[in-house]
């Protein structure tokens, strides 16, 4: 299989895009090397008769072509240069790496203001330190983002050729059985998954050679290319605090973190302010603990207490030295499975969000003496705080998800984990609370996209 033939569920978001009357100009956000750039062009082979696209990385002397503030000009240069008409609904103007011309990421409110017939994306792999630290006069409200990841497991499963099994999982309902066979095998392709990982390139040398040194090979190229990535992340900027970093970020996925375990000899400011390059990067998110009281869940966030989740399930293995090969020749319920499980549910729960909006993901956690709890996510499901807590193999202990119940009086809590899907009615009697009683809903780690489609049709 080549990597033209891999399905982005984002294709969709596009062609509604260029379908809207009230269409923007539309940014591209997301880390290198997740399919930004294909995912364009192969739209625009699918859908316009015109494709207009340059990169300023390549090309920097090209942002002339936006100088003047006539955008009626500006279209008549583009078209000069590029030789190819520009023709409303028919032509795709795509301005790539559009980072190194951040004043050309200015002028696109121009586009929609003057000229919103004329269909115009942006893309760019850095774009979040523009975004950030900008000294122009950025379009409010005059463009429009789309955000993407590498692969989900639907996307992979249908990347590489398990099509019916991604029909499956996408079509699975609570009151099915699902036949032992058909469930290890998804187990199997989850383990798969959480090892190689969706970035584009490596789900693409799977689907070609089934190898996964091979596989392997493509992560550790990927690694290096984001530690190179490193002193492009602006002039001020501490590269060996970014590599220290990124090199013990891994072995916080699942757990606090603390600045001290960083590194004793820097200030909280200085990690804290490396940590938010990374996440400026799109490398790292931040899991923030909130009180979940209600939603939003932001409302209630501690900037202080967060967990850490990668881009990428394949690029966390890899950074932690573990290659595909050793987790997949591993029981599931081993030491590293754990933390790999949790960073599979967080990222595949972002992964379900809308294209156009911002990934984030909270958990919660007490630290009072004698009363030490913590759940791993909560969810946002129809309107309520839903905890939510993954386990590497079929068993574990969920007294932090019944202390969070009992606390919340929570009506629904969630159990990731290799078992057969189940609801159960759950009844709390944690000390010097109230009884409480609750819907378990346990799931096995490949339908975690379609939690709250499962949720909801619960009542």
């Amino acid at each position: 299989m080549r990597i033209m033939d891999l399905y982005r569920k984002h294709r969709t978001a596009l062609t509604e895009w260029k379908n809207r009357d009230s269409r923007k100009p539309l940014v591209l956000r997301g880390a290198r090397q997740v399919g930004k750039t294909w995912l364009v062009r192969r739209f625009a082979r699918e859908e316009y008769q015109y494709f207009l696209e340059i990169n300023f990385d390549e090309t920097p002397a090209k942002r002339d072509l936006f100088a003047p503030d006539d955008i009626d000009m500006v279209l008549r240069y583009l078209s000069l240069d590029a030789d190819v008409p520009i023709i409303p609904g028919e032509t795709l103007i795509f301005l790539d790496e559009i980072q190194q011309a951040p004043e050309v990421l200015g002028r696109l409110r121009y586009f929609y203001e003057k000229s919103p017939s004329i269909h115009v994306i942006a893309a760019g792999s850095l774009l979040d330190f523009v975004l950030a630290e900008h000294t122009f006069s950025m379009p409010v409200g005059r463009i429009e983002y789309l955000h993407l990841g590498p692969l989900d497991f639907l996307e992979f499963l249908h990347g590489i050729g398990a099509h019916a099994l991604h029909d499956f999982v996408r079509n699975w309902e609570l009151n099915e059985t699902i036949p032992d066979s058909i469930h290890q095998k998804l187990l199997g392709l989850t383990r798969l998954y959480m090892s190689i990982g969706g970035m584009p390139a490596v789900v693409r040398e799977y689907a070609a050679t089934q190898s996964l040194r091979q596989c392997d090979r493509e992560l550790a190229g990927l690694v290096q290319t984001f530690r190179d990535d490193f002193s492009k992340y602006g002039t001020r900027v501490d590269v060996e605090l970014l590599r220290l970093l990124f090199d013990k970020a891994p072995g916080f996925i699942g757990r606090k973190v603390k600045y001290s375990e960083i590194d004793r000899s820097r200030k909280a400011e200085e990690i804290k302010g490396a940590l938010m390059q990374l996440e400026r990067a799109r490398i790292l998110y931040r899991v923030f603990h909130s009180s979940g009281n209600a939603i939003p869940l932001g409302a209630e966030r501690k900037e202080r207490s967060f967990k850490l989740l990668s881009l990428d399930s394949g690029l966390f293995l890899r950074s932690l030295g573990s290659g595909a090969l050793d987790l997949l020749n591993q029981d599931l319920v081993t030491a590293r499975r754990g933390a790999a499980a949790e960073q599979f549910v967080g990222r595949q729960w972002f992964d379900t969000r809308e294209s156009y909006e911002e990934p984030e993901l909270y958990y919660w956690n007490r630290e009072k003496a004698g009363t030490t709890a913590e759940v791993d996510f909560l969810f946002q499901i129809g309107g309520i705080v839903v905890p939510v807590e993954v386990k590497a193999g079929t068993t574990g202990s969920l007294k932090s998800l019944h202390v969070f119940a009992s606390e919340k009086r929570s009506l629904l809590a969630i159990r990731f984990n290799t078992d057969l899907p189940a609801v159960d009615s759950v009844t709390s009697r944690v000390p010097r609370m109230r009884e409480h009683t609750f819907t378990l809903l346990s799931l096995p780690l490949y339908l975690v996209s379609e939690t709250a489609r499962l949720a909801s049709s619960m009542g």
